[in-house]
C-alpha cells in the first residue's frame, strides 16, 4: 500500500452538486478519484475529507460505502480505505459495452438527427477545437463526454445515458491518464468529427465504424500504460 503523505488534495466545492449532503460528498470524491486527483493505491484519509469540505465523519463514510459499490475504492479492514488500482479486465470491459451502445446509439440518431441537433453538435465539435488549442485536458474531456451524451440523448431512451455511464466509470479514469498523450487530444477531435459528419450526413453504416473505431482507439491507447505505469494497476 501507499506511503502516507503530507499533502492536501484540491476537492471541488460541494455547492457544485445537488442532493443529500452525502450524495454530494460522493459525488466530490468521485470527480476527485476519476480525474486522478486521488491516484490509484493512494489512501484516502476520512479526517482530511472532514476538514477540507467541512463535514463531519458520517456523509464521508456513506460516501466511501457508495464508492466501494462502484469498485472506485477498497476498504481494506484495519489498514484503511484505498483508491483502487486500474484492472485492465474492468477497462476493456467497460469499453466492450460502451461500444455496444454507442455504436446502436449513432446508428440511430444517423436516421433521426434534427436541425436543432446538428446545431448543437457541432457547437460542441467547435467547442473541443478550442480547448484543445488551449491545452486544457480536463475542459476537453468534460466537453467530449459531453458530446457522447448528447448523441445518445438524441435516441430518445432517457435511461441510455445513465447506463452508459455505468458502464464507462473505469475507462473514464483512464482517459486521465493517457489523454495528456501528446497527439492524443487532437486524434479525439478528428474521430469525433468523423462520427459527428457521418451523422449530419444521415449515413448509419458511416456512423457505425466511425464510433467503433472511436472506443477501441481508447483501448490501443490505455493498454500500454500497464506496462509503463505498473504501479498504477492490479497484478494479474
Amino acid at each position: 500500500m501507499q506511503n502516507e503523505e503530507d499533502n492536501t488534495h484540491q476537492l471541488l466545492p460541494l455547492d457544485r452538486f445537488s442532493g443529500s449532503l452525502s450524495t454530494r460528498v460522493h459525488l466530490v470524491l468521485k470527480d476527485a478519484i476519476l480525474s486522478l486527483v486521488y491516484k490509484p493505491g493512494e489512501i484516502l484519509r476520512k479526517n482530511e475529507i472532514c476538514a477540507t469540505l467541512g463535514v463531519s465523519r458520517s456523509p464521508v463514510s456513506e460516501a466511501v460505502t457508495k464508492l466501494a459499490t462502484e469498485g472506485l475504492v477498497d476498504v481494506v479492514p484495519q489498514a484503511g480505505t484505498f483508491v483502487s488500482r486500474f484492472s485492465m479486465v474492468d477497462i476493456r470491459e467497460g469499453a466492450f459495452l460502451r461500444e455496444a451502445l454507442e455504436v446502436a446509439a449513432a446508428e440511430r440518431v444517423a436516421l433521426t438527427i434534427t436541425e436543432p441537433q446538428i446545431v448543437l453538435l457541432r457547437r460542441n465539435l467547435r467547442m473541443q477545437e478550442a480547448l484543445v488549442a488551449d491545452g486544457d485536458i480536463e475542459g476537453f474531456l468534460q466537453i467530449d463526454a459531453d458530446m457522447h451524451n448528447l448523441i445518445m440523448s438524441f435516441t430518445g431512451f432517457k435511461r441510455l445515458t445513465m447506463l452508459a455511464d455505468s458502464t464507462w466509470t473505469q475507462v473514464s479514469r483512464a482517459r486521465h491518464l493517457h489523454m495528456p498523450t501528446p497527439g492524443r487530444m487532437q486524434a479525439s477531435i478528428k474521430e469525433h468529427a468523423a462520427i459527428v459528419a457521418a451523422i449530419i450526413a444521415g449515413d448509419p453504416v458511416t456512423a457505425k465504424e466511425a464510433t467503433r473505431n472511436h472506443v477501441r482507439s481508447l483501448i490501443e491507447y490505455i493498454e500500454p500504460l500497464e506496462v509503463e505505469r505498473p504501479e498504477l494497476f492490479k497484478s494479474r
